[in-house]
């Protein structure tokens, strides 16, 4: 049985059985109040119960599985971590490492992050001095395991996190090999934002009576965000983020290949707009230097492949511009995700050449966006406050009919 949430309740961390002291390191980071996900799934997986927890991006989910893993490992020993957490990204490996350091210090625990793209030696040193709670990308744990720098046998919880980029990804192999090696005695979370039948096998197959938790929007797309599709010259395109930038903080737009995200970066670039790309083929330190400069303001605008759009956790991103247009609804969502985080509101802008149309109305239907595509140049005024300008409502390019059919027959 699935139990739904969908607003965050009035209760406090207190209230779901987090220890006093676990409450005091939150309240010292300024959180004090749960999101859904965590005040639903806190009280069953504290009592060392299984758990699934289906959410958007940015609900919170960080939290849901890293307090009960806090307060049930042990002190660290060196190569035989007591928790372990497998997520698909260095990048969300290093966002997850953050989000617990102040819960592991204040238990006098420690967590140690290992992926891949950087080097091994590190990691290796890392785990030996100990590591109360191990973050992993699945590929690099193997790695580890292989070489007795990691020793599995003491592992007692262990958290899947991001389960369907996971799929995405084709890591699914490497994760079977990993929970293969686990203890069978142990506590099992599962965090995504979606459970097609790759992440139902997993719960299957490694999970014991699970708890089902879903945290319910009205829709697909965030209620929060705003849509706007803009039809553009492909010579003007980079002209247009300019201008878009120069209305917002943080921009982070979203190209297919990183060769097209190297580019879109230059062209900002000669367009004297403060941007840097990150993808997988730049260096570990010089995706972290990007994300740093971007999360601290340095740079407005943030150029990324989808390989990102699942990685990143970044607070107040005002814009997401799918500068390429993604290849499906649910890489729209993921990518579109960045912004609109924990309710708060967020712009996001689809930019469609001529030969695109169809491909971009075809998203539109299956995600049920029923948004006019509006041809606009870089010089149009309308880009200064995209989200307060409404789209002409009889251009809207589907009959509510259509799209109700939609509904019915899900394709």
């Amino acid at each position: 049985m699935t139990d739904t949430l969908k607003q965050t309740s009035a209760v406090t961390f207190a209230d779901l059985g987090v220890p006093a002291d676990l409450v005091e390191a939150l309240a010292d980071e300024g959180i004090t109040s749960p999101f859904p996900i965590q005040s639903m799934t806190l009280p069953s997986s504290l009592a060392g119960r299984d758990i699934t927890g289906k959410a958007q991006t940015g609900s919170g989910k960080t939290l849901a599985f890293g307090i009960p893993m806090v307060e049930r490992v042990g002190p660290p020993e060196p190569r035989s971590p007591h928790g372990l957490i497998l997520v698909p990204t260095r990048e969300l490996a290093v966002q997850v490492t953050k989000a617990l350091r102040p819960l592991v210090t204040k238990r006098d625990r420690t967590v140690v992050a290992v992926y891949g793209g950087a080097p091994m030696g590190p990691q290796i040193d890392a785990l030996a001095r100990g590591a109360s709670i191990a973050i992993a990308t699945p590929g690099r744990l193997i790695d580890l395991m292989e070489r007795k720098a990691l020793d599995p046998r003491a592992i007692s919880i262990v958290t899947i996190d991001e389960a369907d980029q996971m799929a995405d990804m084709g890591f699914m192999p490497q994760v079977r090999a990993i929970m293969a090696k686990l203890p069978k005695a142990r506590q099992t979370f599962l965090f995504s934002a979606t459970l097609d039948h790759q992440v139902q096998e997993l719960i299957d197959r490694y999970m014991v009576d699970p708890v089902e938790y879903e945290v319910e929007t009205e829709s697909e797309t965030v209620d929060t965000m705003e849509h706007r599709f803009l039809k553009v010259h492909y010579m003007d395109k980079a002209k247009v983020v300019k201008r878009i930038s120069e209305n917002n903080d943080r921009v982070l737009a979203f190209t297919r290949t990183k060769a097209g995200a190297d580019r879109l970066a230059r062209d900002l670039q000669d367009l004297d707009v403060a941007c840097a790309p990150i993808h997988g083929d730049l260096p570990q330190n010089k995706r972290e230097q990007s994300l740093k400069r971007f999360t601290e303001g340095s740079i407005k605008v943030l150029v990324a492949t989808n390989v990102a759009a699942r990685g990143l956790h970044i607070d107040g991103v005002d814009v997401v511009v799918h500068y390429d247009p993604p290849d499906d609804p649910k890489t729209y969502l993921h990518r579109s995700g960045r912004t609109a985080r924990a309710g708060e509101d967020g712009l996001v802008v689809t930019l469609v050449e001529w030969d695109q149309v169809n491909e971009v109305l075809g998203i539109q239907r299956r995600a049920e966006l029923n948004v006019p595509i509006v041809k606009m140049f870089s010089n149009d005024d309308r880009l200064d406050d995209l989200a307060s300008w409404e789209p002409p409502s009889e251009a809207v390019p589907f009959k509510e009919k259509a799209l109700k059919r939609r509904r019915r027959g899900g394709f």
